[in-house]
């Protein structure tokens, strides 16, 4: 005979203002089975907890209701607990009377007669719940970061002073990211290069850290604790052991193309390293574009290479390797100016190639200038202003060089927009348009600089401060929005309102810079199915709870970090990179992994192999196994579920012919149960 406690939270107003849960204990009181109920305010505090426990033990009781939150909540926590009071664990069930109840229904009667029902179904399923246990399984304590940005560098140090091997792996052929593109960083100022190189040499230098610079993740098998990472190291026609880095190659190199890391506003060699502070400083010959490989002809930099480490013949490699946990931090980029009225276009006509596929397409570069050149973003305003830039950080035209004496800046330019960009807020580009506007200030002396902008958003610790400070020194704000750009003679025409004065207003400026919204990189979508992780509609990496979990993703051992979840700035992109090391510190801190248990099973003598399982699986943790008889010989193939992949979403129990597979936790008995118990009180 069952013995099963029910306990009904109130979950202080949260529940009680629209369900009656003395009624709904007095309900659960009257089922068969039930031995104790209990109904009280917060279930899930101390006070609560212990009450759980003691009703345990005074009562014997073998499966427990909590009739509370939804148990993403707190399922654990309730298991938890009767665990330490001697229950296993998965002999408790959580009624969700909150969110599908009292949430949804201002009906007090009507929220009430639903979680009685939700509450009566859970005590007829709970007596068939099985005394589970949890799976334990070895892992590798290594950790891989996808991704070699300021994000990838925080977790990688991270893990690397806590012991732990790091590999990352950087599709560029420098880490840095976005960041080492940046002049200067708001709401400080500090030089941009001056806080990343440091961080950029700690990395080269830690003994536990190993770099995969101009490489990319092609595959990515396994499961938390056990994941095999297929990389391809892309080919750079030098060999690193040897290269000292001394420059001789490219400084004789004749041949020259635009350079992506200067946002094409200057060119590069063909054989480069993308900028000064590089790290690793190891040069990548740019095949597409070298005569060597062309033409077969030219190899100057093999002449001059002093170490004789320029080697033409080098062929892309693909390692293979084993890892306990990735961290995905991948970065973001810039939306490209779609908008004619600001002289846009996503790209230039003549690098549009007449066939091309989506990675092809993916792997165009894109210009903001479209056809006005003296309209750049915000990262091309980051370049001229960079030291290390085209200008030596003398801020000039792109058409001519000149200094401009009027630059307008325009704000959320695609950010908030849903017509023609995202309507998401872009939630950096009011601190780097300030930041902007001093730059500029203190470059141009006798400058002015205009900014329009919708609404001001600068909700961080000192960037209210920083705004007005772009203000005291000189910048313009002007609320409303640029209707239009045109060219007049050598200046642009800016047209647009000002909103607060109620009138027309028009700019000839020399210079127009966009805030363009920040959007992932352009094979985010495809790279999550690599990865087997979620995305969101625009194609930022989706987290596993956006309070409770935030650099989790939907796949157990691959945690998310910087802007490739959503837009951050460089504060909150080095905080979460130090959570999602946390994460990863806290699953290597135990000898073995534990894993729930709620995954399908196989029942093989009644399997009769038509994989149905195996086709419908989308975690691929379903595979043939031979079944073989005493004397060795195989008699049968059957599926076989591998536990640490399976994520336990039941398709593979819908599709089975021979009702061979089974979900733990979700039997048809259980299922069946709750079915029966249903009364329909709320339909």
């Amino acid at each position: 005979m069952a013995k099963i406690g029910v306990f009904v939270c109130q979950c202080g107003n949260n529940i009680a203002r629209t369900v009656d849960t003395a009624d709904v204990a007095k309900d659960a009181s009257e089922q068969s089975g039930v031995v104790f109920v209990e109904d009280y305010k917060f279930m899930c505090s101390a006070p609560g907890q212990e009450a759980f426990k003691k009703a345990i033990r005074d009562h014997d009781l073998d499966g427990c209701i909590v009739s509370a939150c939804s148990p993403k909540m707190h399922e654990a926590t309730f298991r938890n607990a009767a665990e330490a009071a001697g229950l296993n664990p998965f002999k408790v069930e959580i009624a969700n009377i909150r969110e599908q109840c009292s949430w949804v229904h201002n009906d007090k009667e009507i929220g009430t007669a639903k979680s009685k029902d939700l509450t009566r179904m859970m005590i007829q399923r709970v007596k068939y719940n099985r005394p589970l246990e949890r799976y334990r399984m070895t892992m590798t304590k290594r950790a891989l970061i996808l991704g070699g940005g300021i994000a990838g560098i925080q977790a990688a140090l991270d893990l690397a002073n806590a012991g732990t091997p790091v590999t990352i792996v950087e599709k560029e052929p420098s880490l840095g990211g976005n960041m080492a593109r940046l002049s200067e960083t708001f709401p400080t100022l500090d030089c941009s290069q001056c806080i990343l190189t440091p961080k950029m040499v700690e990395v080269q230098n830690h003994p536990l850290i190993t770099i995969r610079a101009f490489a990319e993740l092609e595959k990515l098998d396994g499961y938390i604790g056990n994941f095999k990472a297929t990389i391809r190291q892309k080919a750079k026609s030098v060999i690193d052991k040897d290269c000292t880095g001394c420059g001789d190659c490219w400084e004789k190199c004749p041949f020259t193309v635009e350079s992506e890391f200067d946002m094409n506003l200057i060119k590069r060699k063909v054989i480069y390293i993308p900028f000064p502070q590089a790290v690793p400083t190891v040069p990548v010959i740019d095949r597409a574009n070298c005569p060597k490989f062309l033409k077969d002809k030219c190899g100057i930099c093999a002449d001059v290479c002093g170490p004789d480490c320029i080697d033409f013949t080098q062929e892309d490699e693909i390692i293979e390797e084993e890892f306990g946990a990735v961290i995905v931090a991948t970065g973001f980029e810039l939306m490209p100016n779609v908008y004619k009225e600001y002289g846009g276009s996503s790209m230039p006509q003549h690098l549009i190639p007449k066939k091309m596929n989506k990675k092809q397409r993916a792997a165009q570069p894109r210009s903001t200038s479209g056809r006005l050149p003296d309209v750049i973003n915000g990262l091309e305003f980051e370049r001229l202003a960079s030291a290390s830039g085209p200008t030596g950080g003398e801020i000039r035209r792109p058409s001519d060089g000149k200094k401009p004496k009027t630059v307008v800046f325009i704000a959320c330019v695609g950010s908030r927009d849903a017509s023609k960009g995202v309507e998401y807020c872009s939630k950096i580009c009011c601190m780097y348009t300030a930041k902007h506007t001093m730059l500029y200030n203190h470059s141009v002396d006798d400058g002015k600089a205009y900014v329009f902008y919708m609404d001001i958003r600068a909700g961080g610790k000192g960037y209210e401060e920083f705004i007005n400070r772009a203000q005291d020194e000189g910048a313009e704000y002007i609320r409303g929005r640029v209707s239009a750009l045109r060219k007049k003679g050598d200046k642009i025409l800016v047209k647009g309102a000002d909103t607060l004065q109620g009138c027309a207003v028009e700019i000839e400026a020399d210079m127009v810079v966009l805030a363009t919204a920040m959007v992932p990189q352009a094979d985010a979508i495809d790279f999550a199915k690599t990865l087997g992780i979620s995305y969101d509609k625009h194609g930022f990496y989706s987290e596993q709870h956006p309070k409770l979990m935030p650099v989790d993703s939907s796949t157990g051992g691959i945690y998310l970090a910087g802007a490739c979840q959503g837009v951050k700035d460089v504060p909150e992109t080095v905080a979460q990179a130090s959570a999602a090391a946390s994460k990863v510190m806290q699953l290597f801190s135990k000898e073995e992994l534990m894993r729930e248990p709620e995954v399908a099973i196989v029942d093989k003598e009644h399997c009769m192999n038509c994989w149905d399982c195996v086709t419908v699986c989308p975690y691929l943790a379903i595979s043939p196994e031979e079944v073989k008889d005493r004397n060795g010989n195989v008699v049968k193939m059957v599926a076989n579920v591998n536990p640490g992949l399976c994520q336990g979403c039941g398709l593979c129990n819908t599709v089975c012919r021979s009702k061979s597979i089974e979900l733990q936790g979700y039997t048809d008995q259980q299922v069946y149960a709750q079915i029966t118990a249903f009364e329909g009180a709320f339909v």
